[in-house]
């Protein structure tokens, strides 16, 4: 009995306490234990890869590279060559050079060009020639002096002044007369004439705010003969070109020139004023297909009006290797002592007046290039002149000088063809031909002094590293003259002249040089009477020297 009344107080109690127990208190569980979990390592994968098969097969690879060669139909500034027979994107190093050298015909040769500037922003250039030569015959010889300074500057604000100065001294002698048994001194013979030039220009490289471009640019010379009376000619030519851009594809130019040319006559008491004056107005389309210029220039040729054609269209396809150009243009050459000067060395002193020739031409043709080297163009015309100079003999003085015949009216129908070939820097050649057909001359018996038929090749070849070689080719159908004595027109004979040449290093600034000229010693006459120098050889040094950047 006392141990059931003991073990119910126990439990009595027990209740009691568990009753009394904090609710609040967290409950938790504690666990205690020598074992700690860890994951396992994972395994690394290892990526093995297979080697490639080999593909012994080509790749072909397709480019589109275009043609090494520009066809710049507008011109709105001076242009630079973009292809040189030099690599010019390498750097410059040799600035100057000296080329010096002699021959049974030529004493002394001597031509040099020195640079000047930093290339970035100022560039100049001096050039100097020194020529002499002496043939066979009685008083054939001729010499030349020329100097030339050309300067261009750029500015930060998107200018380009450019502006040059010259002097260039020629002499001939006369000695085309027959028979050679006449007797003139050298004195007698002797022709000097000298010129003195210079001109300066400004334009925009960048179009302005409004989209114009500009182009002012003058040109003096003075002109002179050594005969007694003395013959001089001061020419001016003043342009005056804009260009108005309408967006990217379409432009407006406007331009004035002004074309003068003072002729003292010593056989008449007052000079003559020889003047050109016209407006260049014209629309413009440029896309990358098309080029298209319509226009007309109204001119004013010593007071008397024409108004001249000036249409243009090249149609190119989208890759521009293929460019059909069709034209319908009017233009002058100017009627000046000087020009003509230039064309036949043999003149006698104008004692007439001095005409302009004007010339309207209608034409078709196309360029273009078949692989990124060879490019081609031909063309077919027809011309129409009016007062074009003619070239005879004097039949006094036996017909050692020629004499200025105007043709009023005239018509030609011309083909023209030309075709290149270059690789790189390594091989050039060049070729051009011409052919006139003269018809239709309203005074004239024949077109005098005129060649119907020219032919021109030049090739230039890096045979080896630093060893060049060069052939020039050149050949003429004989033109229509007229005989000094009696009048008969009659042609003259067809001429040919091939030159070669070698030019190597030897050092790192020094080149030897060496041609051939005429090597067929064909002495042709260009003009009648007077026949060039038959075959000579000509060699020396080249120097070339400068800065290394």
């Amino acid at each position: 009995m006392n141990k059931k009344n003991f073990f119910l107080g126990v439990g009595v109690l027990c209740f009691v306490s568990v009753q009394a127990q904090d609710t609040t208190k967290r409950r938790t569980i504690d666990i205690t234990s020598s074992f700690k979990p860890v994951l396992r390592e994972a395994v690394k994968i290892n990526f093995n890869a297979a080697p490639p098969a080999v593909d012994t097969s080509r790749p072909r690879l397709t480019y589109t590279i275009p043609a090494q060669y520009l066809f710049l139909n507008y011109q709105p500034g001076e242009l630079k060559p973009v292809a040189l027979q030099r690599d010019s994107i390498n750097p410059w190093v040799n600035h100057n050079f000296i080329k010096i050298g002699v021959g049974n015909v030529h004493i002394p040769y001597i031509r040099s060009g020195f640079s000047f500037g930093d290339g970035k922003t100022t560039f100049f250039n001096l050039y100097a020639n020194q020529l002499s030569s002496k043939g066979s015959l009685n008083n054939q010889k001729n010499s030349l002096t020329d100097v030339k300074l050309l300067g261009t500057v750029k500015t930060t604000n998107n200018l380009e002044w450019t502006g040059n100065l010259g002097f260039k001294n020629d002499v001939y002698y006369l000695y085309g007369y027959r028979p050679d048994t006449l007797k003139y001194t050298s004195d007698q013979l002797r022709r000097t004439f000298q010129t003195f030039e210079g001109g300066l220009s400004l334009r925009n490289t960048v179009p302005t705010e409004f989209g114009l471009l500009y182009h002012p640019n003058i040109k003096i010379s003075y002109f002179e003969d050594n005969l007694n009376p003395k013959g001089t000619e001061a020419n001016t030519v003043l342009n005056l070109p804009l260009e108005k851009l309408i967006g990217k594809e379409f432009a407006f130019d406007l331009g004035f020139t002004a074309d003068l040319t003072h002729y003292n006559l010593p056989s008449q008491a007052n000079a003559q004023n020889n003047n050109i004056y016209s407006v260049n107005p014209a629309f413009l389309v440029k896309t990358s297909n098309l080029f298209l210029q319509a226009a007309v220039t109204p001119s004013w040729d010593n007071k008397a009006f024409h108004l001249l054609p000036n249409f243009l269209a090249d149609i190119s396809t989208s890759d521009q290797r293929f460019t059909i150009q069709l034209g319908w243009i009017g233009y002058y050459d100017k009627g000046s002592y000087q020009r003509f000067e230039s064309i036949n060395p043999w003149l006698a002193q104008p004692a007439d007046s001095l005409l302009n020739t004007r010339m309207e031409e209608v034409y078709g043709g196309f360029k273009g290039s078949i692989s990124n080297h060879f490019t081609y163009a031909a063309k077919i015309g027809h011309l129409q002149y009016h007062n074009m100079p003619l070239f005879v003999n004097d039949s006094v003085g036996g017909g050692k000088d020629f004499l200025i015949r105007y043709e009023t009216s005239m018509q030609a129908l011309q083909l023209h063809g030309e075709l290149s070939y270059l690789q790189g820097e390594d091989f050039t050649v060049t070729a051009g031909l011409n052919i006139y057909q003269f018809k239709d001359l309203q005074k004239q018996a024949k077109a005098w002094g005129l060649l119907p038929v020219e032919f021109s090749t030049h090739l230039k070849w890096e045979a080896f590293k630093d060893f060049w070689a060069k052939l020039d080719f050149y050949a003429f159908s004989g033109a229509q003259y007229r005989s000094p004595t009696d009048g008969v027109p009659f042609k003259g004979d067809n001429g040919a002249d091939m030159n070669a040449g070698v030019e190597f290093r030897i050092t790192k600034m020094l080149n030897l040089w060496f041609q051939m000229n005429n090597l067929f010693n064909n002495k042709y006459e260009r003009w009648h009477q007077y026949p060039v120098y038959g075959f000579n050889v000509l060699g020396g040094i080249i120097f070339s020297f400068g800065d290394k950047k």
